[in-house]
């Protein structure tokens, strides 16, 4: 009989070792008891496993807690127990369970470990819930690091959410609580119940590692599969490196089209229209901002606290598979917005998950975001390194993305950032620089940079050196960088007055003295088009002939400009209003033919940047740029010319002013006798005036311009961008 003071501690739910009181146990003179607490059971049988006959009945001996010794038994048995329980009602038969206390410890020592040394890359394969057999019982392991708590339980739809039911069994060597519960199945509800050290019972936790959650405001995790490797595509590498097009479509996926109801979308109805949109209009990458679950609507998925989960706005978690297999029918890369710098408060969430600051720094000054009212990861903890790099593993390496935006990497980076004085930390050379944070993006970043083709987006806007150079050359190893200096001077240029631009004419230069520095993409994000920023739309100045004229010109521009392209839904068709995260794009607009003209513009754009290897190949290497004309700030006319280093070349000419220009003189280089025009902004096709120089080869005469012996003479269209290549 089990010894009174662990009856009590059983049923007070604060044992520490549940499984050698629960279960098939031995006492001292080698008779067999078996022992269950399941309260809410008015009878228990025990059942041999193999024949399914009734060995005996458990006795109740208090709240649920059930015992008998097992008559006529020396020798351990496999059981079942038949269980019927009072909800039931009378006359009810019994229900028939494997019993979790009768399985031994479900991970091997030399894997907790690995996990606790750092030598685990995907500790996702040991934690969360995952479904297993054991013989031929089927169920879900639960694991949970939980280092410091007193007691963990696994509560959910299955045990009535009774924290008595499945106390799990700690493995002391990591800090991990792990539990066998069988006849747990797919959809089953669970969170973690956890006694703090102090004996504080903490607020429900949902599970760090959850592979699904419950559709917000409710926070439970879901039992799902996990899912199986996604192997990439065999163009990927090529698709995803420095010398290819890359032209990115960035969505938020509830408010690109909502679904059929008026609500979200779902995964299956995005797949049906989103990638075939995109690659119509010539993109090569959509770029999903954060799909993992997040309880809050309003932070667009930046406050995420289900990082291996899928979100349920969207269904199930095997939707977003189907969605990225669309993609790749298209053609199409899939990158997706990943947020390692921070997390929400919510109590259900990473905070003080044991009652310690377990996944946060401990210091505010070290571990709390004002800006955004959020929890810093503790970057130089072993577990939580563990638990960010394998969720940047998991997401490529079982989703089949082709790679991740890293989200907010400047916060990262520094310890003073968007601090006073006194706020913050110095690292341990009296510096500002988080050199823990800066070791875990270079290991992500090389473990990234092991699976083929995976690429890695750093949104960095400091001048930090070396985002995207190679680790083993003292860089962080992103593969690209937003270029967000580009993109504030040039919308900055854009958004005065065509009187006034010859003032500010370095706005549009000042780039190309760095734009060799980094593998540059060029972004204009959802950023630029909300908190009364207004559309790229209504940036322009003008009239409304103006307005779209600008617009058309500044895309020439950069899709023109050295660097990857990046562009937020809707500014493709120049959505007027700023971006609403709750309603759908404004479609009806493309009933307009200006607003159709600016989408094909963007179409033909990313053609010409696919098609013409001038224009990507060498995006990243200054021998890709030269500049025919960067000082006429009186006209507001800029000229380059763009090379792919195999003697193929673009000439690129921008007209900022609303004033056309015939018979502008443009050095050009030494070789072409004749060139065409290949884009015009101002065509008529795109709703312009259709201004410019036609078919017609453009013969290369003996005048000099421009410092150059030979010159073209252009029709330069108002407000508008040219594409030129030899005849």
């Amino acid at each position: 009989m089990l010894p009174e003071h662990d009856l009590e501690a059983l049923l007070e739910a604060r044992h520490t070792d549940p499984f050698a009181c629960l279960g098939l146990h031995a006492d001292e003179t080698g008779r067999l008891w078996v022992r269950a607490l399941l309260p809410g059971a008015r009878s228990v049988d025990v059942l041999d496993a193999e024949t399914g006959n009734r060995v005996m009945n458990l006795g109740l001996r208090r709240d649920g807690f059930f015992e008998a010794s097992v008559p006529r038994r020396r020798r351990r048995f496999e059981y079942r127990l038949a269980v019927i329980w009072h909800a039931a009602g009378e006359g009810a038969g019994p229900e028939v369970y494997a019993d979790a206390y009768a399985y031994w410890p479900q991970l091997e020592e030399r894997d907790l470990q690995a996990f606790a040394s750092g030598q685990e890359l995907r500790a996702y394969r040991l934690f969360g819930a995952h479904l297993v057999t054991h013989g031929d019982v089927s169920g879900v392991r639960f694991a949970v690091w939980a280092p410091t708590a007193r007691r963990v339980s696994v509560v959910g739809s299955f045990n009535n959410w009774d924290g008595r039911r499945h106390p799990m069994r700690h493995r002391h060597s990591a800090g991990v609580w792990e539990i066998f519960i069988p006849h747990v199945s797919v959809g089953d509800l669970y969170k973690y119940e956890i006694v703090a050290a102090n004996g504080q019972l903490l607020p429900l936790k949902a599970d760090p590692y959850a592979f699904a959650a419950e559709m917000r405001p409710s926070t439970a995790s879901r039992v799902a599969p996990l899912p199986p490797e996604n192997p990439p595509p065999r163009d990927r590498a090529r698709a995803n490196e420095r010398h290819a097009p890359i032209s990115v479509y960035e969505v938020h996926a509830s408010s690109w089209r909502r679904g059929s109801d008026g609500g979200f979308p779902s995964w299956d109805e995005l797949a049906a229209a989103l990638p075939a949109y995109a690659a119509g209009l010539g993109f090569t990458h959509v770029q999903l901002m954060p799909i993992s679950e997040s309880p809050f609507d309003g932070s667009w998925g930046y406050q995420t606290l289900g990082l291996y989960a899928p979100t349920a706005r969207y269904g199930p978690p095997e939707g977003f598979a189907r969605f990225v297999a669309a993609c790749r029918q298209y053609g199409l890369g899939v990158l997706i917005d990943w947020v390692p710098a921070h997390f929400p408060t919510d109590a259900h969430g990473l905070r003080q998950f044991d009652g310690t600051h377990l996944y946060e720094h401990a210091d505010p000054r070290e571990g709390f975001h004002k800006d955004w009212n959020t929890a810093i990861y503790n970057f130089g903890r072993t577990e939580v390194r563990a638990f960010l790099i394998g969720n940047a593993l998991y997401w490529i390496e079982r989703w089949g993305v082709d790679g991740l935006r890293v989200d907010a990497v400047a916060s990262m980076l520094y310890r003073d950032y968007s601090r006073e004085a006194g706020e913050w930390v110095p690292n341990r050379h009296g510096g500002r620089e988080n050199l823990e944070a800066i070791a875990l993006m270079r290991d992500m970043n090389e473990r990234v940079g092991e699976i083929e083709g995976a690429i890695t987006v750093a949104e960095e806007s400091t001048s930090f050196a070396g985002v995207s150079a190679p680790t083993y050359a003292g860089g962080l190893g992103f593969h690209y960088k937003w270029n967000m200096g580009w993109m504030n001077d040039t919308l900055r240029y854009m958004a005065e007055d065509p009187v006034h631009r010859r003032w500010h004419h370095d706005k549009m230069t000042f780039g190309l003295i760095y734009a060799f520095s980094e593998n540059f993409m060029l972004p204009i994000s959802h950023d630029e088009v909300v908190h009364g920023k207004g559309s790229m739309w209504t940036k322009m100045p003008g009239d409304e002939w103006q307005k779209f004229a600008n617009l058309r010109a500044y895309y020439g521009f950069m899709w023109g400009h050295p660097g990857k392209k990046l562009l937020f839904m809707g500014q493709e068709f120049a959505q007027r209003h700023e971006w609403r995260h709750e309603e759908g794009l404004p479609w009806q607009l493309l009933d307009d033919p200006r607003h159709r003209g600016v989408q094909l513009l963007v179409g033909d754009l990313n053609r010409s940047y696919r098609e013409l290897p001038a224009l990507h190949r060498l995006d990243c290497e200054s021998e890709g740029f030269e500049w025919i004309t960067s000082h006429d700030a009186d006209h507001s006319v800029f000229a380059w010319l763009r090379r792919d280093g195999q003697g193929q070349m673009v000439l690129v000419v921008c007209n900022f002013t609303p004033v056309p220009r015939e018979g502008y003189w443009l050095g050009v280089p030494e070789g072409p006798l004749e060139w065409r025009e290949v884009l015009n902004t101002d065509s008529r096709h795109y709703g312009g005036s259709d201004v410019g120089n036609g078919a017609a080869p453009l013969r290369v005469q003996e005048r000099g311009a421009h410092g150059r012996r030979q010159s073209i003479a252009l029709t330069l269209p108002p407000l508008a961008t040219l594409f030129l290549t030899p005849a």
